[in-house]
């Protein structure tokens, strides 16, 4: 890319598409597009492809999702499947006719089948089911990830898939109804910690799960935008920490960071989701990318995000 190149941001006020934009203007790139949802509906086909046709975007990341935890997931299949499919097809297929240099397309570790092997290789995608509560959001997801690859094969496109794992960072989600399971216990934690009282949360802590700070995703993304060509690296590609943490781990070093002593209760009527999802980073170590943020340190910057948006809301 060059530094005047028009770049189109999906999503662009959400966690990864606000931190994509940040990295980008650090970096110098003057011709960043960012629209908000009232002003384009990615899931509207017409609308979609009447902006592509008049604004000519070079590259594109698609960042913009509908995404939460495990109860949104469970309790709005329907919307999941729908919006992200939509948001997909049309992003994709526009930038395809519309010439579009390169484009990033961010798919998720949710992917990958619920028992696959750890840690979790790009080629282990449709290997096995996949876990049921988030089914319908993967099933999105490869969707999206198929499109790219056949639009490669066919069309000779440079549309390049990247599956994050489990993210957090400045501009999260902490609405308890939405939000993944990092920053739900941030927010959880909090407001025990105000209140006196103990937090209640999901299953029995007994998962593991990898976490990523959203700034290094985007530094990853960029990365690949500048350097890597999709048929290079096989179409898709993990980003992540390489490191895991099992929920009741992450739920003490949570409270160590905010100062909460009152303990956890565990309530194991509710599911526990996938057992254990690390991804195998090693494709993109060996591009010459690595993480930088360790998970205590991110979680100091994620509490201080949260507390100068919603702490004395919370308080």
């Amino acid at each position: 890319m060059k530094k005047e190149s028009t770049i189109y941001v999906t999503g662009s006020s959400g966690l990864v598409g606000t931190a994509v934009c940040r990295k980008l203007k650090e970096k110098g790139y003057t011709r960043v597009i960012t629209l908000s949802h009232s002003d384009l509906d990615l899931t509207r086909q017409s609308d979609v492809e009447e902006f592509f046709a008049a604004e000519k975007p070079e590259y594109v990341f698609h960042a913009a999702g509908k995404v939460g935890g495990i109860y949104a997931n469970a309790t709005y299949p329907a919307e999941f499947i729908f919006q992200n499919l939509s948001m997909a097809l049309n992003v994709i297929h526009s930038s395809y006719r519309n010439g579009v240099k390169k484009l990033i397309n961010l798919g998720s570790s949710c992917i990958y089948p619920k028992l696959a092997p750890q840690p979790m290789r790009e080629e282990y995608l449709l290997s096995g089911p996949l876990e049921p509560t988030n089914e319908a959001y993967a099933v999105a997801k490869i969707a999206a990830i198929k499109l790219c690859i056949f639009y490669n094969r066919q069309y000779g496109t440079e549309f390049l898939s990247t599956m994050p794992t489990n993210l957090y960072g400045p501009g999260d989600n902490y609405d308890l109804s939405g939000s993944h399971v990092l920053p739900a216990m941030i927010r959880k934690i909090h407001e025990a910690r105000v209140s006196g009282s103990r937090v209640v949360l999901w299953g029995d802590g007994s998962p593991f799960r990898e976490f990523l700070y959203s700034e290094d995703l985007a530094d990853a993304l960029i990365f690949l935008m500048e350097n890597c060509r999709a048929v290079d690296i096989g179409d898709v590609i993990n980003i992540g920490s390489g490191k895991e943490i099992s929920i009741r781990d992450l739920s003490g070093l949570i409270a160590g960071v905010l100062g909460y002593k009152n303990g956890f209760d565990w309530d194991t009527s509710k599911p526990n989701g996938t057992p254990r999802k690390l991804l195998d980073i090693s494709r993109l170590k060996n591009l010459g990318w690595v993480p930088k943020m360790d998970l205590k340190t991110g979680i100091g910057h994620a509490y201080k995000d949260f507390l100068a948006r919603f702490g004395t809301r919370h308080a």
